[in-house]
């Protein structure tokens, strides 16, 4: 059986991308959640999701279980989508989110869209976007100037075969929040009932 996690990127440039395995599972026996490692098989991130009944409050921690963001199910009218706060929040939080992630229905070729709000908490707002392929479970999340800023694509073993449906590839860009682009990829994950 193969590694689950990442060797180190080999990079001839001065940048460095930084590379992630996600799995799609808790580390918890019976609990719903993800496992982030690094590119030296280290506990990056962590959800794990105690009560599988109630999923509308999720929390994303380090690697020592200090809570990073608390990420709220949200709901207006016909719509749903996450919040994200940082450090552990209620709903009655009155800094309001760091983020909102909500799909965005429009009618494309084969894959969706998600439009990510981002410095709600300072009423000073910018955009970024999410953009997934049905096909192959990808997405990209590029910024408020279109520049892809992480790659999720699922993880092939050195041989080329698919390490599982739950298993992912995730590729950072320099100087960009790591915790963050979790929060975003864990909403995402919530809203197409990944997790």
């Amino acid at each position: 059986m193969g590694k689950v996690h990442p060797q180190a990127l080999q990079s001839s440039t001065t940048c460095k991308q930084e590379t992630f395995t996600l799995w799609m599972k808790s580390l918890v026996l019976n609990g719903k959640g993800c496992t982030v490692f690094d590119s030296n098989g280290q506990i990056a991130y962590r959800v794990d999701n105690y009560n599988c009944r109630h999923r509308d409050e999720v929390h994303l921690m380090d690697q020592n279980g200090d809570i990073l963001f608390t990420m709220l199910k949200k709901q207006y009218k016909l719509s749903r989508f996450w919040e994200g706060y940082r450090y552990p929040a209620t709903r009655n939080d009155h800094k309001g989110p760091f983020f909102r992630v909500s799909k965005t229905y429009k009618i494309s070729r084969g894959g969706s869209t998600y439009e990510v709000e981002l410095g709600l908490d300072k009423s000073q707002p910018y955009t970024h976007k999410i953009e997934s392929s049905t096909c192959n479970s990808a997405c990209k999340i590029s910024n408020e100037l279109g520049v892809v800023v992480t790659e999720l694509r699922r993880k092939k073993s050195h041989c080329g075969v698919d390490l599982g449906d739950d298993v992912f590839t995730m590729v950072v860009e320099p100087n960009i929040d790591l915790s963050l682009i979790m929060g975003l990829v864990v909403a995402y994950s919530l809203i197409n009932c990944k997790m």
